[in-house]
């Protein structure tokens, strides 16, 4: 890593978690409910998604966006499924409670299909699968966002980032799937906002519809919605399969936004509410058969991947899940990177919430910051 991070133990961001969530008034249960849930995405590699994104919770507790001890509520319910309004609360707490709700209905009735209302970000989509394969089930997750993605042939922003994670039980780890169906996700433009660095070219376009490079113009036309974005997977246009992008992003808005009757994508993040939807689905394996036979049957083709034949230069096929398993082992033992910038908004953040930052991480000289929050 270069001078632009800095490394901390996984025991030192996760009690510096703890003890800030627990100072704003969350319980000890919904305090490690957050950390888990952010810390996981750091062990797993996946840095737009892990401590960077504390400062969005700073500032949307800050702007009364998240509502502190506000609880989620089912609303509507069936035995197979439910509709949940997370009441503006925080989107980690809300979304727990919900896969929880979907694996309970799974194993009592074969399938659990849980939707949620007002809500906030809720971390790393995986986290609620890997939550139902810990318990043997298959695990199905989607969410919308502030609208970032511009659908196929448009210039403005309609659909979140709106990923799909799915994980299934098999040996020796779980498949993992978990992706955003734009080409980037809005905390990746983060990243290299803080990095000062060009995104990828054919990754975003600015509020004429022209192909942009400058990550802080991107999130400034986002934050303002003043046109642009971010593209679908595929990109710009059919020839290259963006519409495929699209259309997943829609399927994300079906199960979260439509189902539950909450804000679209495109009306979320205004007027001083967040209103992000989430859909989770948890499948027990029995309805079809025997579980520990489906595993394996499932576990037998995964490593007939990773056998098959590799490209020229490559020694590896990886299935999905293996390059976060073997990041989260080594981050555990040796530690995790966090970028200058977002040791900042640590710091910023542990002052909000009224605790001394350098009794976890030292005494740290930041020189002037010249990259702008994107909140």
């Amino acid at each position: 890593m270069n001078s632009k991070y800095v490394k901390y133990s996984y025991e030192t961001l996760k009690k510096f978690c703890n003890d800030s969530f627990k100072k704003i008034g969350f319980n000890a249960k919904e305090t490690n409910i957050i950390a888990d849930v952010l810390l996981l995405s750091d062990l797993y590699g996946i840095e737009s998604h892990g401590m960077q994104r504390l400062v969005r919770y700073h500032k949307g507790i800050e702007k009364g966006l998240i509502k502190l001890g506000n609880k989620p509520e089912v609303v509507f319910q069936t035995p197979l499924s439910a509709v949940v309004d997370g009441k503006d609360g925080m989107g980690q707490v809300i979304s727990h409670y919900a896969m929880d709700l979907a694996i309970k209905k799974a194993k009592k009735s074969g399938v659990g299909i849980v939707s949620v209302k007002n809500s906030n970000h809720y971390g790393i989509a995986g986290f609620y699968t890997k939550m139902a394969t810990d318990q043997g089930l298959i695990g199905m997750c989607f969410t919308n966002s502030e609208s970032i993605m511009v659908p196929t042939y448009g210039k403005k922003a309609m659909l979140g980032s709106n990923p799909i994670a799915i994980s299934v039980p098999a040996n020796p780890h779980p498949f993992l799937f978990d992706s955003s169906t734009t080409v980037i996700t809005r905390g990746k433009l983060e990243i290299y906002n803080k990095k000062e660095e060009e995104l990828k070219y054919g990754w975003a376009i600015n509020k004429t519809g022209a192909v942009s490079t400058n990550a802080a113009e991107v999130l400034a036309n986002i934050s303002n919605h003043e046109g642009g974005g971010i593209l679908p997977l595929g990109g710009a246009s059919e020839e290259t399969g963006g519409h495929k992008g699209y259309g997943y992003g829609m399927i994300c808005e079906i199960f979260s936004s439509i189902l539950s009757q909450g804000f679209t994508s495109n009306k979320t993040m205004k007027n001083g509410k967040s209103g992000i939807c989430h859909g989770f689905i948890a499948i027990n394996p029995n309805m079809f058969g025997n579980p520990e036979d489906i595993k394996n049957h499932f576990s037998t083709f995964l490593q007939e991947l990773r056998d098959s034949p590799k490209a020229d230069g490559q020694d590896r096929v990886y299935t999905h899940g293996e390059k976060e398993i073997e990041a989260y082992e080594d981050r555990i033992k040796n530690g995790i990177y966090i970028n200058i910038n977002t040791l900042k908004e640590m710091f910023d953040f542990a002052n909000f919430v009224k605790l001394n930052p350098s009794k976890y991480f030292g005494k740290v000289k930041f020189e002037e910051n010249k990259v702008k929050s994107a909140y």
